[in-house]
């Protein structure tokens, strides 16, 4: 039985189908080497080992971990992120798909009595039939292009880590600084009260003749600094709260706190990592290295677009002269191959494996600089989380000094010993560090957060763990 040309044609194609992808020009893949101390500097020396867990709830706050639920739930950046690894996966499936044969329905009807140079009787013909094309991928052209976008998908879902990480960080440290804005307007209104209380003194002993006007100038003075931190705290409030109802993804509304800042405990521990393991845990890292792959990719997506094109035509149908009989006639074939090579195009396809290459290169000093910067932000979060730690104790200790010094200091103002003045500096001493102890406890916690966020973050359940399921080829 003699085969058809076109049955030949395609159990070429079938043949090659089964070979393509065995040539793939360009480079493969290779992860750069990127060389990491064995410890970190200013890792405490009873560190435990980190582990994948919801950090934030060590800070023992309820109304922390409501926040941050409500955050993970609603944030609209967080929503951006995922609608991106959505895209990229339809880029994936997009992109992989021209690497099979496409088949597409064609049919058609014409009419009238008139061909070429010559009139002909019947007056219509219609044909139906499916047409198969294929750009057969001899040198990895689509092989490549899906790689770079699988791994374009892989980057997307590490940048949504990335995303949750930096969100649930910015939602911690937000509240703690409105915790420590709220304390500072508590200071300051205890205060405002305790000069009030000073000043109706100073007052009655000045209508007396007892002091000068200028021990009450003073007074008035120092009333108004703590009347006007007031409302400066309440502004700082107002602001810090409409940041963290953003990050809620809600509208600005008053935020409930929990525990007051004086009286929250910092997390019982200071994890550390071991330096290497932070290559695996940072997302930034691996979004990095999957865009540095997706690039490298692009190099042979180039190369191959030097080489010829060979691409398969071929269609089964049927045709007829009356549309009634379209089904009942003989039927028709085609088939075809076709090669389409670049001959002289002035260099323009070596210029574009040139520009993937220099991308290639840009994205590996990207990759190189983020890791870099990840070993800066671990270890400034440490030296943080230490010197914050003895700076805190140093601030209770002043203040506790500075208690003692101004009522010291009242008692002999009031028994004549000393001037006004000693009162006043006391009393300015005193409010001062403890506005500064306050700052300095926010620093403490927020120094807590770096730490995690700059160490990877806690993942938020055991999937979080484990790597982006990879797509079959």
């Amino acid at each position: 039985m003699r085969k058809s040309p076109g049955f030949i044609l395609i159990l070429l194609g079938l043949t090659v189908f089964l070979f393509q992808g065995c040539t793939s020009v360009g480079p493969n893949f290779v992860p750069p080497e990127v060389s990491s101390p064995e410890t970190f500097r200013y890792a405490p020396q009873d560190a435990q080992a980190v582990k994948d867990l919801k950090w934030w709830e060590l800070f023992d706050d309820p109304v922390l971990v409501e926040l941050v639920r409500t955050a993970l739930d609603n944030n609209k950046e967080l929503k951006i992120s995922l609608s991106r690894i959505e895209e990229a996966r339809a880029a994936f499936g997009f992109v992989k798909a021209d690497q099979y044969p496409r088949v597409d329905l064609e049919a058609g009807v014409s009419g009238g009595n008139f061909s070429g140079a010559r009139s002909q009787d019947n007056n219509s013909t219609a044909y139906i039939a499916p047409m198969l094309k294929w750009e057969i991928d001899f040198w990895g052209k689509f092989k490549r292009s899906t790689a770079s976008a699988q791994a374009e998908m892989l980057a997307s879902e590490h940048g949504l880590r990335a995303v949750r990480i930096a969100l649930i960080s910015d939602v911690v440290a937000s509240y703690y600084q409105l915790l420590d804005f709220r304390q500072r307007l508590e200071i300051s209104k205890i205060t405002l009260k305790s000069r009030l209380d000073s000043m109706d003194i100073i007052q009655q002993r000045f209508d007396k003749g007892i002091i000068p006007e200028i021990d009450l100038n003073q007074a008035q003075i120092q009333k108004e600094i703590a009347a006007g931190a007031i409302p400066k705290y309440e502004r700082f409030i107002a602001k810090t709260e409409h940041v963290l109802n953003i990050l809620l993804g809600q509208l600005p509304q008053s935020v409930q706190a929990g525990t007051a800042l004086g009286r929250q405990s910092p997390p019982p521990f200071v994890p550390t990592a071991m330096p290497s393991a932070l290559l695996e845990r940072r997302p930034e890292i691996q979004q990095a290295l999957a865009l540095l792959h997706a690039q490298n990719e692009q190099i042979g997506v180039a190369v191959a677009q030097r080489f010829p094109a060979i691409s398969l035509t071929a269609g089964f149908g049927l045709a007829s002269s009356e549309l009634s009989n379209i089904t009942n006639e003989g039927g028709i074939w085609t088939a075809g191959a076709g090669l389409l090579a670049p001959l002289f195009d002035y260099n323009k396809n070596k210029r574009r494996v040139e520009i993937q290459e220099e991308k290639t290169r840009q994205a590996l000093f990207s990759y190189e600089n983020i890791v870099l910067t990840a070993f800066a932000e671990v270890e400034d979060a440490l030296v943080e989380v230490d010197t914050y730690s003895r700076e805190l104790k140093a601030a209770r200790r002043k203040v506790a000094a500075a208690e003692n010094a101004a009522s010291l200091s009242f008692e002999r103002y009031d028994k004549g010993v000393s001037s006004y003045l000693e009162v006043l500096d006391s009393e300015r001493t005193l409010f001062s560090v403890k506005l500064e102890l306050s700052e300095i406890k926010q620093q403490f916690f927020t120094a807590y957060v770096k730490l995690y966020k700059s160490l990877g973050g806690g993942w938020l359940d055991e999937s979080e763990a484990r790597p982006a399921d990879t797509p079959s080829e």
